[in-house]
Formats: structure tokens, C-alpha cells, sequence
């Protein structure tokens, strides 16, 4: 696998961002095209099964998203009582989920003085929290 960093950890999944997605969202169209020209009960109903399929689409991909969100905060918390120093560990539970999902890249050497740097000066925006990380710790195992 190639070294994951800041400018190429985002996922991409083929078969979903350049199959089902495009399938369905030209499903879609040609559907609401076929219900516009020719509106009766069966092609708004087409039209309306094309939208349906296209929203349960991308709702599987953040239902799956979430999930994962929920393990990596709790991967996290067990992760920072281990690195942090005991005088941290109270403050655990002030991270945001956002927080901890953008501090699982950084690696065991720099998480405990990013973490604290976090906390002290409000860090919330995920994106710039991973490009505070200089030890990249990669995550090939994400949904």
C-alpha cells in the first residue's frame, strides 16, 4: 500500500463514487425526463423509486461512516488513556468525535502533545488538526 499522509488519506471507494453513484444518478434523470414527458402513475412513481435508491445510497455510506466514527472515538479514548499522561486523563472526555477521528493519524510519539494542543488553544476543524500531525500514522482499515 502506498505511505498514506495528509494529501492522500481520503477514502475513495470505486464500485460506490464511480459506479452506484453515477448509475443511480443517471437512473434519476432518465426517470424524472420519462415522468416529465409522459406523466402518469407509473413513471412518477419511477421517477420517485430513482430518487428513493439514489438517497439510500449515499444514507448506507453515512449510516456506515457514523458507525465507524463511534468505534474510532472509542479506539481513541483507550488510545489517549495510554498515551497521555494521568494528569490528562480526565480531559479525555471534553474531545469532540471530530476531534478524535482527526487525531487517529497522528502517531503515539506526537499524540499526547497534540492532543494537549488541542485542548488548550480549541482546536475543532478536523483538517487542520491532521495537518498539525507530523508522524502520519496510517489508517488502511476504514470504511
Amino acid at each position: 500500500m502506498a505511505e498514506q499522509n495528509f494529501k492522500n488519506h481520503a477514502k475513495v471507494v470505486p464500485a460506490f463514487h464511480y459506479f452506484v453513484i453515477p448509475i443511480l444518478l443517471a437512473n434519476l434523470i432518465w426517470a424524472g425526463r420519462v415522468a416529465v414527458s409522459s406523466p402518469n402513475w407509473g413513471t412518477i412513481i419511477g421517477a420517485a423509486t430513482a430518487l428513493a435508491l439514489l438517497v439510500l445510497a449515499f444514507l448506507a455510506r453515512i449510516f456506515a461512516l457514523k458507525v465507524q466514527d463511534r468505534v474510532i472515538r472509542l479506539e481513541m479514548r483507550l488510545r489517549l488513556r495510554e498515551v497521555l499522561p494521568a494528569a490528562l486523563h480526565p480531559r479525555i472526555q471534553e474531545f469532540t468525535a471530530g476531534q478524535l477521528v482527526a487525531l487517529r493519524f497522528a502517531s503515539d510519539a506526537e499524540l499526547a502533545s497534540l492532543a494537549e494542543a488541542v485542548l488548550r488553544d480549541q482546536v475543532t476543524d478536523k483538517k487542520t488538526i491532521k495537518s498539525m500531525i507530523k508522524v502520519w500514522n496510517p489508517d488502511h482499515h476504514r470504511t
